[in-house]
This record gives structure tokens, C-alpha cells and sequence, in this order.
């Protein structure tokens, strides 16, 4: 009875980039432009893989699906923000707020199991080589896979419907780009402290445990390289988790700040610059890190073209 004379929120407005009116034409070209190039080398790794042979290894088939998984998350967020930067009215509905929150929080909670399950693949193939082939058969990599979208559903959805069985009759002015967590949060009329207490569980759960099954499998990855007696072999041995480790730092040291904080240090100019970072810098330089530095990729790149040139003659 209390909201009686209050308005009820049916659309937000995005104010991420509010601060910038000037400069919204020149950040929808560099986005563009990026996005588009994300895209494209994305297609490349996933369509390389897919034509090499040589690539059907299990490393390969989780650098695929990570591709895929950065695509579609870019997907749901960058389209809309690249339409708001040229928009007059940046709005979004109150269900396409739910939908975009679902479906980024889904995807990105699947990345953290899927980082996890590639720590555990490189654990594997440096601890056990003589057994990699039969601990990452086929079905245990689609398991692997299946399980970390499961997470990722089963988190996304609980914390999505939490948020927005919440009212909303205040102020429907978002300070981001997208319906993220915090920014929504902070616009419900009242939750209360066990709300804030469950997705901060849950955020934890996301974050600090497949962390500290990738700490696991390095931990003892490390202890096996310093028993190779060759420093060619430590190297190369070692060379094979590097780029892992490079994707993983940037990606829970992003999500942490964002997700792990106390609500008291909440800054929207802040989560908005390291958010552009995650949504679309970190899906541009994961795959150059990964796989166009990578000599075994590169040359079955080389071949896919090759192939494919005598193909089309």
C-alpha cells in the first residue's frame, strides 16, 4: 500500500557514457571497429579448428567453445550499446533488462567454469601425459563444458530472478551501459540485506572457486615443471599454460573488482571503464593471446588458407 501514488519502473535509461556527449560518434566508431575485428578472428579460430585436423586436440576443442562464449556475451552487450551511442534515447524495457542481465550473467559465469576446466586440461597434459588422451577423451571435454554451463545457468537465473522481483518504483536512471548487477541493484526500491548477502555468495562461488581450482592445478603443474631436468623442456612445458594464465588474471582480476567489493565502495564511473574492458576489450586480445602468438595455430592457419584458395580455383 505504500507504493500506491509511486510510478512503477517499466524501462531503464543507460547513462554510462552520459559524461562523454561528445564524444559518443567517435567511441561508436573505435567500438565498431573493434567488435568487428572480435568477430572476425573469433570466426577465424573457431573455423580453423574446425578444418584442422591437427587442432582436434582437447586444448583446441576448449579454445573453441572460449571463442564461442566471448561471441556470444559481446553479443548481448555491445550491439545495444553501439545503437545507445548514437541514440537520443538510451532505454531499455524493464523484461530486455532481465533478458540482457540473464544472459550476460549466464555467459559469464560459464566463462569462469570453462577457465577452470582448461586449467585442469593443462594440469592433465603436463602431470599425466602418458593419460591425457584417455582423461580428455571426447565425452569428459563436452562434460567438462556441459557442467560449466550448468553453473552458469543455474547462478544466472537465481540472481536475475532475486534482482527483479524487487521493486522498482524509484529512479529508472541506470549509471552503465547494460543491466548489470550493482547498477540495477542500486535502483530497487528496498532489498534487503540477505538479498545483497545471497548474490554476493553467489558471486564468490563464481569467482573464488574455480580460481582456486585453477591455484590447485597450477600449484601442482608448477611442482612437475621444476622436475623436468631440461630448461628447453621447463620452457616449453611452461609456454603451453602461459596464455592461460595471462586470460585468467585479466578475467578474474576484472570480475573481482567489479563483483567483490563492498557495496560502500560502489563507483559507476569506475565498474563503467573496467566494464568496457571485459565486454570488449578482453574478447578482442584473448584470442591473439591464445591462438595467433600460438606456432601450431598459425601453421594450420596457414594451411585452412592454403586449402581454402584451392578450393575456390
Amino acid at each position: 500500500m505504500e507504493w500506491v501514488n509511486e510510478t512503477l519502473v517499466t524501462e531503464f535509461v543507460f547513462l554510462g557514457f552520459s559524461s562523454l556527449a561528445g564524444l559518443q560518434r567517435l567511441l561508436f566508431a573505435v567500438f565498431l571497429l573493434v567488435y568487428l575485428f572480435m568477430l572476425g578472428t573469433n570466426a577465424i579460430i573457431v573455423s580453423t579448428i574446425v578444418l584442422d585436423r591437427a587442432l582436434h586436440t582437447p586444448m583446441y576443442f576448449f579454445l573453441g567453445v572460449l571463442s564461442c562464449s566471448e561471441t556470444c556475451y559481446t553479443f548481448v552487450i555491445v550491439p545495444k550499446m553501439l545503437v545507445d551511442l548514437l541514440a537520443q534515447k538510451k532505454t531499455i524495457s524493464f523484461l530486455g533488462c532481465a533478458i540482457q542481465m540473464f544472459s550476460f550473467l549466464f555467459l559469464i559465469c560459464s566463462h569462469s567454469f570453462l577457465l577452470a576446466a582448461m586449467g585442469y586440461d593443462r594440469y592433465v597434459a603436463i602431470c599425466n601425459p602418458l593419460r591425457y588422451t584417455v582423461l580428455m577423451g571426447f565425452r569428459v571435454c563436452v562434460g567438462l563444458v556441459a557442467a560449466a554451463c550448468a553453473c552458469g545457468f543455474i547462478i544466472s537465473l537465481v540472481t536475475t530472478s532475486m534482482i527483479f522481483h524487487l521493486p522498482f518504483h524509484s529512479s529508472n536512471q541506470l549509471h552503465h551501459f547494460f543491466c548489470d548487477v550493482s547498477p540495477v541493484l542500486k535502483l530497487a526500491s528496498h532489498h534487503s540485506y540477505l538479498n545483497q548477502l545471497v548474490i554476493f555468495v553467489l558471486g564468490v562461488f563464481v569467482l573464488v572457486i574455480p580460481l582456486l581450482l585453477i591455484l590447485i592445478s597450477y600449484v601442482l603443474i608448477i611442482s612437475a615443471i621444476l622436475k623436468i631436468p631440461s630448461s628447453v623442456g621447463r620452457y616449453k612445458a611452461f609456454s603451453t599454460c602461459a596464455s592461460h594464465l595471462i586470460v585468467v588474471t585479466v578475467h578474474y582480476g576484472c570480475a573481482s573488482f567489479i563483483y567483490l567489493r563492498p557495496k560502500s565502495n560502489y563507483s559507476s564511473s569506475q565498474d563503467t571503464l573496467i566494464s568496457v574492458s571485459y565486454t570488449i576489450l578482453t574478447p578482442l586480445f584473448n584470442p591473439m593471446i591464445y591462438s595467433l602468438r600460438n606456432k601450431e595455430f598459425k601453421s594450420a592457419l596457414q594451411r585452412a588458407m592454403i586449402h581454402t584458395s584451392y578450393s575456390i580455383n
